[in-house]
């Protein structure tokens, strides 16, 4: 299981150099990261190299932000993976609230990240299911 640093922010002119700058202070590797935005608003949800190292260093500088528990998924580069994935987890009743991806860099296939109601569960599925959870 991965932690997710899960950030609110400002939709404002330099708000994501803003955010990548306390990253690079800190010495912190962005290994996967979506953007949802609205208007005046955003969140930024990250897999990172030091995550509660990197929660603490968005409060100091002032951002609300949470962890969050979220599963990576390492998939074959190749037509189809995520459909199988989507479909391993639909056929076993698991609703995905959302995904990105990332990649493996050891390996460097495709990782699905994505977050789900009961991760320990679904961790548990997928694995019995043949899938490689991170």
């Amino acid at each position: 299981m991965l932690s997710q640093v899960s950030l609110y922010m400002e939709n404002k002119k330099g708000a994501m150099r803003e955010i990548t700058s306390v990253l690079q202070r800190e010495g912190i590797n962005i290994l996967g990261s979506v953007t949802n935005d609205s208007p005046e608003y955003g969140i930024v949800r990250m897999v990172v190299s030091d995550p509660e190292k990197a929660t603490r260093a968005f409060q100091e500088a002032g951002y609300v932000c949470k962890l969050t528990d979220v599963l990576g998924v390492e998939i074959q580069d190749r037509v189809g993976e995520l459909n199988h994935l989507l479909t391993a987890l639909e056929e076993s009743n698991i609703n995905v609230d959302y995904l990105y991806l990332s990649f493996n860099r050891e390996s460097g296939s495709p990782v699905m990240i994505f977050h789900t109601g009961d991760s320990m569960e679904v961790e548990e599925c997928l694995t019995l299911k043949g899938f490689r959870v991170l």
